[in-house]
Order: C-alpha cells, then sequence, then structure tokens
C-alpha cells in the first residue's frame, strides 16, 4: 500500500467538523468535474490511490478514469463497502422488498421469498458474495487492490461475535478479485484479536488514529500498544480528530507511531492537500533520520 491515500468524505458533504461545512462542501462538489479536479490535483502531489465508498457518483468517476488510460495508468481505487446511505435511501424510497429486488439478483430474491429468514440464515455467505459483486461493477477495469468492508458492518460484525463472516468476506475477495481485503473499524484492538483467531494475519485493518483518541474505542494508550507489540498493517484515518487538532500536530503524532502503513486523509483544496502531503513526507523524513544506522 502507499504511504498516502486520498478519501472521499469532502465530495459527499461528510464533515466531522460542521453541518455549515458539509453544506458547503456539498454545493462546491455538486459537479463530478470538481471531484475529478480534486483528485488530479492530489495526483499532482504524488498521490495515486483513492480509497472511496461505493457511493453512486463514484461511478461516473470511475466511467472519467476509464475514458483516459494514460492519464490514470498508474492510478489505484481502494473501494470500501457497502455505502450504507445508499440502502438506507433504497429502504426508504422501494421500501425493503424493492430494496431486495433492486440489490438482490432475481433467483435469490425468489428463493427468499419462499424461504424467508430461514432462507437468510441458511445461506447468507452466497447472498454477501453477490452483493460484493454488485458493489464491485462499477469499478471494472481498474486496479483495485485492496477491497474494504466499511465499519457499519465490520463493527456490527464484531459486535456479534461472527468472525466466520468476516473471514468469508476476506477469502471472496482473494479469490474473486485477486486483491486483498481490508477492513474498517472503531475498535482496531477487540477487531485485530478477532481476526488473528478467525486465521487472519497481519490484516489490514483502517481505524481512527489520533492524538486525542477520538472514536478510538478501547482508548488512545491500547491502540498504541496494539501498534507497538502487535502485527498489523494500520491505515491512520480521522486524523485530526474531526478538527480537535491542527494538521502539522495531527500528523507529527501519526508519523511518529509504529506500524503505521499509511495514512488516509481528505481535503477539498489545492493548498490544503499540499500541505498535508508536505508534513507527511516531512516528519517521515526525521523520523528515518533519527532511527539508528547499521553497517
Amino acid at each position: 500500500m502507499e504511504r498516502i491515500l486520498f478519501g472521499d468524505n469532502q465530495f459527499f458533504a461528510v464533515s466531522h467538523i460542521s453541518d455549515e461545512k458539509s453544506r458547503a462542501q456539498a454545493i462546491k462538489f455538486k459537479d463530478d468535474r470538481a471531484i475529478i479536479r480534486t483528485l488530479d490535483y492530489a495526483m499532482d502531489t504524488g498521490i495515486s490511490t483513492f480509497m472511496c465508498t461505493t457511493h453512486d457518483r463514484i461511478s461516473n468517476i470511475c466511467d472519467f478514469i476509464r475514458a483516459n488510460p494514460a492519464k490514470y495508468d498508474k492510478f489505484c481505487i481502494y473501494p470500501c463497502m457497502p455505502y450504507a446511505h445508499k440502502y438506507a435511501n433504497a429502504v426508504t424510497e422501494l421500501g425493503i422488498v424493492g430494496t431486495l429486488k433492486e440489490y438482490v439478483p432475481g433467483n435469490f430474491f425468489g428463493s427468499i421469498l419462499k424461504g424467508g429468514v430461514a432462507y437468510l440464515s441458511k445461506d447468507y455467505l452466497s447472498i454477501m458474495e453477490l452483493l460484493i459483486d454488485a458493489e464491485l461493477k462499477m469499478f471494472k477495469g481498474i486496479k483495485t487492490p485492496v477491497v474494504f468492508l466499511q465499519n457499519v458492518v465490520t463493527d456490527l460484525l464484531l459486535g456479534l461475535g461472527m468472525a466466520d463472516v468476516l473471514r468469508a468476506f476476506h477469502d471472496y475477495v482473494i479469490k474473486k478479485y485477486n486483491a486483498e481485503a481490508g477492513f474498517i473499524t472503531m475498535n482496531m484492538p477487540k477487531l485485530l484479536s478477532m481476526l488473528n483467531d478467525a486465521g487472519i494475519q497481519n490484516p489490514i485493518i483502517c481505524a481512527s488514529i489520533n492524538k486525542v483518541g477520538f472514536r478510538m474505542s478501547g482508548g488512545k494508550e491500547l491502540y498504541e500498544e496494539t501498534l507497538r507489540t502487535k502485527k498489523v498493517r494500520a491505515i491512520a484515518m480521522q486524523v485530526l480528530a474531526g478538527g480537535a487538532i491542527s494538521v502539522k500536530e495531527a500528523i507529527e503524532y501519526v508519523c511518529s507511531l509504529p506500524n503505521i502503513q499509511s495514512i488516509l486523509f481528505g481535503a477539498s483544496s489545492q493548498a490544503n492537500i499540499q500541505e498535508t502531503v508536505s508534513l507527511i513526507h516531512h516528519y517521515d523524513n526525521i523520523i528515518k533520520e533519527e532511527l539508528p544506522s547499521y553497517h
């Protein structure tokens, strides 16, 4: 994985700071061209990986990338699924039955009607595979070396102790898409333990990691100990703690931690992208200079 990953929250009016900022971003990125322009700003700083949800508008971005293969030949996308709002909105508009018709293939839908809950519980892993296929369809022809399970599902399965489903997601992504499976969570230490117990070693886990413990279930100290003592490929997200700390302070902290393979951030302006990337490189270089050299 690349050291720096670019996220998509700003494109779809997700702000952990204020509703006002969310509204401003919704206006700024109402046109797909604004999203493409911002991705190009990120590419200009050397970022080549876009980590995004399976929001319907991402399909348009994928179309543009496929239409410009020379420009985006080294560009990768890390899809994060499912996009929960999509299904919530579908239930609101279409109802539960209508949503099943929309997203579950016909033969399975017929079986669900006949067998009801018993069928769902019997073959839920097969249904999960079909939904993965449906979610990834928009990325056909684009490099997707890592596919993530969103925290809304990861943490539900974690809470229910359903390690078999997490393992099934992991195995299916490898088998069907020749990609690695990643997991987004709000409880990295507990998830890492469950994944290890399920036979998944050195997993890719994306979690909130920041100086003030924002959305770090179990506490900052436990995360630091886990990073120091366990084998995990960690991706730090929400490093600014929802705006509670400055960019400089946030990046200095996260770069000082061991075992952070990648840093995920989102920004809506060229200046903010350049600043964040520059700070990551700056503090990474400081850490390298402080490490003992062996000859």
